[in-house]
Parts: C-alpha cells; structure tokens; sequence
C-alpha cells in the first residue's frame, strides 16, 4: 500500500489523487469502528477508543475539517485541519453542512458538489460500503452528492511499495515449496502404512509456516479430499475431517505471509492424486480450469500490454466463459479472484462479476489471484489458483512454476 510518512503527508497525496479523480472532496464518517478503511486510510489507531460519531473532510484543495464529539475531542488530534466540535446532533448536522461547504460551491460555479464516500452504488461492491444509508441521505440533504470511494481506496490500500513486493515474492516461494512437501508427506504416509487425515497435513503445513516466519492470521489452509473438495470454502479441524487415503483426489489451498510490518500474502492452490497416475476424468477436469486460468492471464497481457483499462468483471467474464463453454458453467461457483494485500483478501479490484459486478479498474503495483475451478457436488473440484501483479504495463504471474497437470502423489 502507498505509504506517507506522516498523516500530513497521506492528506496531500488524497488530495492530489482526490484532482486526478475529479473529484471535489473525500469524507470520512465513522461511528464505533464502523469504517475501518478510515483508519487505515488516515493512518489512525485501530485500536484506539471510539465510542461517538467522528467525520473528517478532506477537500480537493484547501484545509481539511475535522468533527469530533465533545467529550472525544482528542480523536483526530494527529491529522490536519481546522476542528468543529458538536455535542447535540444538530450541532453535527451544522458542521458537516459546513465542512462541505455546499453553498459556497454552488455559489461559485453552479453544480453539485461530488463527494467521495465509503459507499458502493447499489452495493456493488461490499467491501467499500461501510457508511450507512441515513449518513449518505444526510449529505445528500446539503445538497452534494455522493460518489463512490472504490478507485480512490485502491490507491491507499491495495497498491503495494517495492518492500511489499519483495515479502510477496519470498512468501509465494515459500508456499510453493511448502505445498510439494505437503504432497510428499501425504506420499511418505501412504506407503510407510501410517494413518493420515486432512488435519494432519493441515498442521504439517501450519508448522512449516512457523519454521519460516510466515503467518495466516489463525485462518489454516485447506486440505480437502474427493467430495470435500467441491466446497470451495472447505476447511479440516480437529473435529470435522477426513482420511487420506490411496486413490483420494487431494485440494490444498495455502495462504500465508511473512511476519513482518507491512508483509502482504500469498495464495496458491495445487490438486494431487495419491496413486501412481492420474484418473482421465480428473485430468480432464483440471485442464478445463488451467484453461480458463491461462486465458484470464492472457486477455490481462494483451490488455494492459496495450495501454488499455481493464475492469475486474472482464478478467472473470472471460475465465467464465472457458469454463461455461466446456459445459460447467453452474458448477463454477465463486468468482475467478480476489485482491490480495496485508489481508489475504484485500481491498482492490476483484476478479468477479458472478457474487458482484467488480467495474474498479486493475491499477498498477496490485496484486489479486486468479482462481477458476470446477465443484462436483458430491464428486470432487478442481481448483487452479495463481496470484497476479500487474506492474506498469506488465503482468507477472508470481509463485512459479504454474501448475500444469494433476500431480500423481505417489509416482
């Protein structure tokens, strides 16, 4: 994510982005951590103590206007700005009208003032929709209207610095090499007689994470066999698993980043099948999914190779439509990729316009996975699972070698 020095800093480039947008301001609300875009954003305490309704405007250019609640009157004291203090609602109500300077604008040049918020028509796209609907009916009342944010929260949460990058590269490597091991132990066990589950080789991964300084935020991987695996969002527990045993098809689905400030992750998914060779219907399914993945990388290379925008439901629309063409358009039941970033599921562009109609626009320095597959209901999936950066007008598949067939766990 971009990175400023300082919140002082952090407003000048929301400001300079706020001008490329066209946009007039950027106002942040808050109530009782209700927006944590927010914080994140404006470089403030997550876990500080918030227990009243708090706003802060950011306007294309001139000062910022802090509104803070009189008995928290600390809360913004780091960012910059001119404070209004409230204690009765219409107080509130009196300065956002005034922060935003509604009549001013219209006074000198006649339209509506546009206002980013952290809203989402038609909430398109959830994980920017944190201000409520009443707050947004509220600004619109001044007299301004509301836009949305999306674009604008890419650039100070999804965008990666070059040391992010570098953690990306050693995790995805790491997790590369974790997942043949992880194949290989199922292998060892098989033929050594000893019993395995997907517990195990779950915990056998999670203990190769901590021996090289990588974390998944408490969230284990998924190690899935046969029907399991056709529940994209499957995971194994002490309580809830199944044995691995000689002829299961076998999903591993890892995630995980360094232990370091600001690491982001990585996220990869292999399938195996413990025999000696792989059964026709399996291979046959996955090269239906590598398919699809291998022409959502191809359309991103010529597009953006070409100068040209792209929109995270064109990268989906076009792995889909392999996988609807092949005749299993139903059973693709997710989208084809997620934003990646400290959290394993950010907040850029998703690759999807199946669960929403995704229209940010891929920007340079993000990453996202690209992850078509295939579930079986009752039979098994196949999931093919890469991560993607898009650097300035080219596209690096990162983790590599991609995977290219099944692999046979027991050859």
């Amino acid at each position: 994510m971009t990175t400023q020095s300082s919140p002082q800093e952090r407003v000048k480039a929301i400001q300079s982005a706020l001008l490329d947008a066209g946009l007039d301001g950027w106002l942040f609300y808050d109530f009782r951590k209700s927006d944590p875009l927010a914080y994140r954003i404006l470089l403030l305490d997550r876990n500080a103590f918030a227990s009243r309704r708090w706003a802060y405007y950011i306007p294309a250019e001139g000062e910022p206007v802090k509104i803070v609640h009189r008995i928290e009157q600390e809360k913004l004291d780091e960012l910059p700005g001119r404070q209004l203090v409230y204690n009765r609602w219409q107080q509130l109500h009196a300065h956002l009208r005034e922060a935003l300077g509604v009549s001013n604008r219209e006074a000198s040049d006649g339209h509506s003032l546009r206002v980013a918020m952290q809203y989402s028509p038609n909430n398109n796209i959830p994980y920017v929709s944190r201000v409520d609907a009443g707050t947004v009916e509220l600004v619109r009342s001044f007299g301004a209207e509301p836009q949305t944010s999306a674009d604008l929260v890419q650039i100070f949460e999804a965008v990666w610095t070059e040391e992010q990058k570098r953690t990306h590269d050693r995790a995805a490597d790491n997790i590369h090499r974790i997942i043949l091991e992880a194949f290989a132990e199922i292998g060892r066990r098989i033929r050594a007689g000893e019993p395995t589950t997907e517990y195990d080789i779950q915990q056998f991964i999670m203990r190769r994470f901590e021996e090289e300084d990588m974390t998944s935020d408490n969230d284990p991987p998924i190690v899935a066999v046969n029907a399991n695996s056709a529940m994209p969002h499957y995971v194994p527990s002490p309580t809830r698993h199944s044995p691995i045993k000689r002829g299961d098809f076998v999903l591993l689905d890892v995630w995980a980043k360094m232990k370091s400030p600001g690491a982001v992750y990585a996220d990869q998914t292999w399938t195996g099948f413990v025999g000696e060779s792989v059964p026709e219907e399996h291979a046959r399914i996955f090269e239906i999914v590598s398919r699809a993945r291998d022409s959502a990388v191809e359309f991103l290379r010529e597009q953006i190779g070409a100068g040209n925008y792209v929109r995270g439901a064109e990268v989906d629309d076009v792995s889909r439509g392999v996988i609807e063409r092949a005749g299993y358009g139903e059973q693709f039941t997710t989208r084809t990729g997620h934003s990646i970033g400290e959290e394993v599921h950010g907040n850029g562009a998703n690759i999807d316009n199946m669960e929403t109609p995704d229209a940010r626009r891929i920007i340079p320095r993000t990453c996202f996975s690209i992850e078509p597959g295939i579930y079986q209901e009752n039979l098994f999936g196949v999931r093919s699972e890469i991560d993607v950066y898009v650097g300035e007008g080219e596209v690096e598949v990162t983790g590599q070698p991609i995977q290219r067939e099944v692999v046979a766990i027991l050859r």
